[in-house]
């Protein structure tokens, strides 16, 4: 039977702010997948450097769920040696539902290999979209989100059906090895919107599958994006992983012209501060990844998860506080 409202996680131990996983994402590295080892423990020294103990394996610089069972051996003692920890698995633009149905196949089996193999490493999540491939446009772009790439079609019921029984297979695969399924929001897909993604979660119909708010791949588009708080207000009830970043955002109504440039997470258009207290208000106690584009892209990360966690500090305090007072009533 659908599910007529959200899940949301019961209320456990509070973690503490330090003690909440906050992965650095790998998006300003090369790919890597056929490197040394040794290659992949700079990387790692490197994230842990910043000060990170957790990092998002982003599988534009290496795919876990097409290394062979050595090479993954040698993953986890790199990420060892480095004393690091996986918030997720993030496959990058990789549809299940892409027009060249060879193509969607190909992606189908490669989520099922990357649960298989998240299951394999402990790691607790496996983060997917329908986003495609950039265009040679996005390519030659200064930044890609300028300029439009694939879509998927509006009211094909045939393609939505695809989607939620391929995810659905892919989140009960996951469901067997205790491993959650997170739908990372991206425009012009169908988890383009916050009322798309909601209903595309609800169709799935899986406690183990939920959605990733990643609204930073909204707010930094040159059109009219829904309130990024009301899209928040919408998501978080099913929400069970995050990535993060944020963007300046301005209109000019004069000529409609739009501007959207990276920024850090305390200074964009999007405030975290108020975004972390309604995933809190809303039960939110999953893992988090820092992500941003351009310059120095690990160090702005490292600053978003210091913002991060001084706000979940404070929030987190609060909570335990007024937890406390209601105990003694």
């Amino acid at each position: 039977m659908p599910r007529t409202a959200p899940r949301t996680p019961p209320r456990t131990a509070l973690r503490t702010a330090e003690e909440w996983p906050i992965g650095a994402a790998l998006l300003q590295f090369p790919e890597a997948q056929n490197a040394p080892l040794s290659q992949w423990s700079s990387v790692f020294r490197e994230v842990a450097a910043e000060g990170f103990d957790h990092v998002d394996l982003t599988d534009s610089w290496v795919r876990p769920g097409d290394l062979t069972a050595d090479r993954r051996a040698e993953l986890v003692r790199a990420l060892k040696e480095s004393d690091l920890s996986v918030t997720a698995i993030s496959t990058i633009r990789r549809s299940v539902i892409d027009p060249d149905e060879e193509a969607a196949k190909a992606h189908f089996a490669y989520l099922l290999r990357t649960v298989d193999v998240a299951a394999e490493l402990g790691i607790p999540v496996v983060s997917a979209g329908l986003h495609r491939e950039l265009t040679a446009t996005q390519k030659a772009a200064t930044w890609f989100w300028h300029e439009p790439g694939a879509s998927d079609p509006v009211g094909d019921f045939r393609a939505w059906d695809l989607a939620v029984t391929r995810f659905r297979a892919v989140g009960e695969r996951a469901a067997r090895h205790g491993v959650g399924l997170s739908l990372e929001m991206y425009e012009d897909t169908y988890l383009g919107t916050a009322d798309s993604a909601v209903s595309l979660v609800k169709d799935i119909d899986l406690p183990n599958v939920g959605l990733n708010p990643d609204i930073g791949n909204l707010v930094r588009l040159h059109r009219p994006v829904e309130d990024w708080e009301q899209m928040l207000l919408k998501t978080l009830p099913h929400t069970n992983y995050w990535h993060i970043k944020n963007y300046y955002r301005d209109h000019d109504p004069a000529t409609g012209a739009y501007f959207t440039v990276p920024a850090p997470a305390v200074s964009g258009l999007i405030s975290y501060r108020r975004a972390l207290t309604l995933a809190l208000d809303l039960g939110f106690e999953g893992p988090i990844c820092v992500e941003h584009y351009g310059g120095d892209g690990l160090g702005v990360s490292a600053a978003n998860r210091d913002y991060l966690r001084g706000i979940l500090r404070v929030k987190l305090a609060d909570r335990e506080m007024n937890d406390r007072d209601l105990r003694g009533r």
